[in-house]
């Protein structure tokens, strides 16, 4: 996706559409979410530049999609709320919204705000030893080489990187990466690990990826 995508979580369809318009009237590709799970599909499906989070969502908070979201995502989240209170901005802050907008609020405002956390964005690339992660450009390189990920494998590898050392259970990566929709006893995670430690010996990036048996996976710091 463009680095100029965004992601609006918000059910209502007619504060949804209007939010789009005038979004892609500023030059921006705008897709739409109206509930927690899709807000979090798309959000790893697509990979948008930035979230517009509504907290009213039909099948829960969008609290929840930003606690979920931080697991394993840093994509800056703008939170449109309706209560101006000092409080629960504090909460929002807390939990790792980047920054939030009091609904009934100007589009030029929005506008500015957006711009700003792009800007933000623009430089976030993730170093661990040799390897180079760049989340806007979905790119992942050892020692200046580019892999070739899939999707899937690309956020496999973002998760880990930004916790080395940690030893993933499959429950985990699972939630994270799928939003906890692999049954149990599905070999995927085992699969796409497989094809990226191979991915990471063509590379002559060896050992990287450790294996701990009967519980998980993590990469080494």
């Amino acid at each position: 996706m463009s680095s100029q995508h965004i992601l609006i979580v918000e059910d209502d369809p007619d504060i949804a559409r209007l939010l789009q318009l005038d979004l892609e009237g500023a030059g921006y590709q705008v897709s739409v979410a109206n509930s927690v799970m899709m807000g979090l599909i798309q959000a790893r499906e697509q990979v948008p530049a930035l979230i517009l989070l509504d907290l009213g969502l039909p099948d829960g908070d969008g609290r929840e999609v930003l606690v979920r979201l931080r697991r394993s995502s840093e994509l800056p989240v703008i939170v449109l709320t309706a209560r101006d209170v000092v409080g629960e901005k504090v909460e929002l802050l807390e939990l790792g919204a980047d920054d939030y907008v009091v609904k009934p609020f100007q589009i030029e405002e929005l506008l500015a705000r957006i711009a700003v956390q792009l800007r933000q964005q623009a430089d976030d690339t993730v170093l661990l030893g040799e390897l180079a992660l760049h989340p806007q450009q979905r790119l992942l390189s050892f020692r200046g080489q580019e892999l070739p990920l899939s999707p899937k494998e690309f956020e496999l590898v973002q998760v880990m990187m930004r916790q080395p050392g940690k030893v993933f259970s499959r429950a985990e990566l699972n939630q994270d990466v799928w939003a906890g929709q692999l049954p149990r006893e599905s070999n995927v995670i085992d699969v796409h690990l497989a094809n990226l430690r191979a991915k990471l010996r063509d590379v002559q990036a060896y050992g990287l990826l450790r294996t701990v048996r009967g519980y998980g996976y993590a990469l080494r710091a």
